[in-house]
């Protein structure tokens, strides 16, 4: 197991259903960032669209993403619908793309075009144990406590929330951090999303197990932020 693992959370310029566009944006954030594990928000492959065309692993437009990983040794959690049909994670690394984990709370109109998985998830990085979150997952204690189960080191969200529900997002994330002694990595849209939140609150953050913030995101598209995590 090493001994910290390097951690990011980005805000990608996103355009509604443009993958290719939104490819490229990923990767770039994925060079910029060079870090082990770098987290991108809710849906941020096609912006928070819930018509948008579902994504398979082995879509070729996902080739330029995982190359930038290739380069980097990075391994990008990235937000994209995937068949099933699902709101998902996938994991890009220099060797190709899965699907990490689908969400289970799903929320809004949500249900009205997606499926809810019903598994939690953790991956194994360099030794360290991650719990996957999207959005509403945050917000149900159920879910960090039956990902925290499997035994975590840190638990990662990928979130869409508007400039209003910032302050409920930060709590959640503080919570899970102190509720289950783990650090946590909250990766939100900024800026135009697509599917209502105009505009996406951003201030993606890193915090350690008792809370503290380690890192935090201003609200603008484009950015990122990253932090050593033991």
């Amino acid at each position: 197991m090493c001994a910290s693992l390097n951690v990011a959370v980005a805000q990608p310029v996103s355009l509604s259903h443009a993958v290719e566009a939104n490819v490229a944006e990923h990767a770039r954030l994925v060079r910029a960032a060079g870090a082990r594990v770098i987290v991108f928000p809710e849906l941020s492959l096609t912006g928070y669209e819930l018509g948008a065309e579902p994504i398979a692993p082995g879509d070729p437009r996902l080739a330029p993403l995982v190359d930038a990983c290739a380069e980097t040794g990075s391994l990008a959690l990235v937000g994209a619908p995937v068949p099933g049909p699902h709101i998902a994670l996938l994991a890009v690394d220099g060797t190709g793309v899965s699907v990490a984990y689908r969400k289970i709370y799903l929320g809004g109109p949500e249900p009205e075009h997606f499926r809810p998985g019903d598994t939690p998830a953790v991956l194994d990085i360099d030794g360290f144990r991650v719990g996957l979150a999207i959005c509403k997952d945050l917000g149900v204690p159920e879910h960090a406590a039956n990902t925290a189960a499997l035994g975590i080191d840190g638990y990662v969200a990928a979130t869409a929330e508007t400039v209003e529900n910032k302050d409920l997002q930060e709590k959640r994330a503080h919570r899970v951090a102190t509720t289950h002694g783990v650090w946590v990595a909250v990766a939100s849209f900024a800026g135009h999303t697509g599917g209502g939140f105009e505009p996406a609150t951003g201030g993606s953050s890193i915090r350690r197990a008792d809370g503290t913030i380690l890192a935090q995101a201003g609200p603008a598209p484009g950015e990122f932020v990253r932090a050593e995590l033991s």
